[in-house]
């Protein structure tokens, strides 16, 4: 438990932050399992309009510090080698 008023401020920043956070990593896997499942479904065009959605998503997050850009730049990647198999 926090012993001083600082520490006690710190643990309540921590709480907001991890919820704000969590919530963003949250939409940046929604993004990318709606782009996993339309090249599960052989759907090329579809996977491309959900790649663009989740290229944003994964690349304001980066920006924002959610995720590291190399993690980002890794997780395009993947879904762009993906998408080229079945194009």
């Amino acid at each position: 438990m926090a012993n001083s008023k600082q520490a006690t401020k710190r643990a309540k920043q921590n709480i907001t932050r991890y919820k704000l956070k969590h919530a963003q990593r949250s939409k940046i896997r929604t993004a990318i399992k709606a782009v996993r499942s339309s090249i599960d479904a052989n759907n090329s065009e579809e996977a491309l309009v959900a790649f663009k959605n989740a290229e944003k998503v994964i690349d304001t997050h980066a920006n924002k510090n959610v995720i590291h850009k190399n993690t980002a730049a890794r997780y395009k990647s993947r879904l762009v080698q993906a998408i080229k198999k079945i194009s």
